[in-house]
């Protein structure tokens, strides 16, 4: 079975910016409507020489893995007549510029499904990359290959941003094709709910981008951070990136983010199968039928879906919230993430818990925190104390929420045994980039290479 992307422009003109907020404010849900969905992304690599995968061509290849995943049901999904993409049972498998590989998970109501999900995903992954050769990594940021050696996927949407990066920032082209995250994507019951679980997390982001940290190298070497990923997004474009200071403004609404959207820089519209350049170009003249790129023309709302899917804040909003801050790491670490931010954000006490602990902090230190957890980690300072001593309250107020949750395996354990790694890394204070440092300066005698058995899945 396969299919093709939707070729774009489908359905009635969006005629004003009303039906954008309405489009955001449709994703509420009651509680009980809730679903946890989570996203990974890792590095493929040729077991013989430790290359990447190209999408083509002799030996292991992008493509390989995808035909032969197909054997699980999974159906291709084509572009220019080859697959690029899967999907299954609202789950889906995609491909980012440089080849990195993304399950993008189906929501699920309960983070022990989550986990049994990443698990199947993995196993299957891992049967076909055996076969052919291959093996993935849980990393922040490519270790070894450069940029020029980094292969590029045949997606035509790619062609367009790679133009486009460098005229904005300097290391757009590392962030598309060298660096990869894990990501969990939450449910909100109103516009309030929205707005409280949009502050809490995106003042708390750069503590998962500490708890997470895991990409200390770039080019064989260390890289002088313990978050290279996180460093990266700090110059890729101001325009669609970082902490939106706005989400803290007295009355934060849907329509305050739409407006930071409409003036967000486009980078493409679809018609006719085709990705037409639109970048640069403005959401807010293109609903007056200004669009230089479609003259005359009005946006549909795949057109908007599309544009909010090029805005890169630390916290999106679609309809749904993505907490974006972590990197891609471990198998375990697949279901801390979600673990972390469903126990804080999907519990009123342990959100209520959360709000209280950052509602003091300027929009100065919230910056701040965010380049300390790319360079230093839990070590980086915070008024009298470190990030440690908030991800230890973090933690405990997650770890308070998920048990309130209640949901239970068939062993009998709280969702709570999911922050268990989590709570040894802030107790120790060491991040899983640090260990990977130290294992470089002793055993394995300053080269990387060891990293592709270490952190392989």
């Amino acid at each position: 079975m396969s299919g093709t992307y939707t070729p774009g422009g489908e359905g009635p003109p969006i005629e004003s910016k009303a039906q954008l907020i309405a489009h955001l404010a449709s994703g509420e849900k009651p509680r009980e409507s809730w679903r946890i969905g989570t996203e990974h992304e890792k590095f493929g690599f040729s077991l013989e020489g430790h290359r990447p995968l190209p999408y083509e061509g002799d030996g292991p290849t992008v493509r390989k893995m995808l035909e032969g995943l197909t054997r699980f049901e999974w159906a291709v999904i084509e572009e220019n007549g080859k697959p690029i993409a899967l999907k299954r049972k609202g789950a889906s498998i995609t491909l980012e510029p440089g080849g990195q590989f993304e399950l993008s998970g189906a929501p699920l109501e309960t983070l022990h499904q989550t986990c049994s999900e990443v698990n199947g995903h993995l196993k299957e992954v891992r049967e076909v990359a055996d076969e052919i050769g291959a093996g993935f990594l849980g990393l922040g940021f490519s270790p070894k290959w450069s940029l020029e050696e980094t292969p590029m996927m045949p997606k035509d949407r790619y062609n367009i941003m790679k133009a486009y990066m460098p005229k904005v920032g300097g290391l757009g082209h590392q962030m598309m094709f060298r660096s990869c995250t894990v990501q969990t994507n939450l449910d909100f019951a109103s516009e309030a709910d929205m707005r409280a679980k949009f502050r809490a997390s995106m003042a708390l982001q750069p503590i998962a981008t500490a708890l997470f940290a895991n990409s200390p190298f770039a080019d064989g070497r260390p890289n002088g951070f313990v978050s290279y990923r996180a460093h990266v997004w700090t110059d890729v474009d101001p325009d669609r990136t970082g902490i939106l200071q706005f989400v803290f403004d007295e009355g934060f609404s849907y329509e305050h983010y739409v407006d930071w959207a409409l003036d967000a820089p486009m980078y493409f519209v679809k018609r006719e199968g085709r990705f037409i350049d639109a970048s640069g170009q403005s959401f807010r003249d293109f609903l007056k039928g200004r669009l230089p790129a479609l003259p005359g023309q009005l946006p549909v709302m795949g057109d908007w879906e599309d544009h909010l899917s090029t805005l890169f804040p630390e916290v999106r909003l679609k309809t749904f919230l993505e907490q974006r801050g972590a990197d891609g790491g471990p198998w375990n670490n697949l279901c801390a993430l979600p673990a972390l931010w469903v126990g804080l954000l999907y519990d009123d006490t342990a959100l209520n818990a959360a709000l209280d602990l950052v509602k003091d902090w300027t929009a100065e230190e919230r910056v701040a925190l965010r380049l300390g957890a790319a360079h230093c980690g839990l070590k980086a300072p915070f008024r009298n104390g470190t990030m440690q001593d908030i991800a230890k309250e973090v933690l405990a107020i997650a770890r308070s929420g998920l048990k309130a949750r209640a949901r239970l395996n068939h062993h009998g354990e709280h969702e709570a045994v999911f922050l268990d790694d989590l709570d040894e890394i802030a107790a120790s204070g060491i991040t899983p980039a640090e260990r990977l440092l130290a294992l470089y300066n002793g055993p394995w005698g300053g080269s990387v290479e060891p990293i592709f058995k270490e952190a392989a899945y």
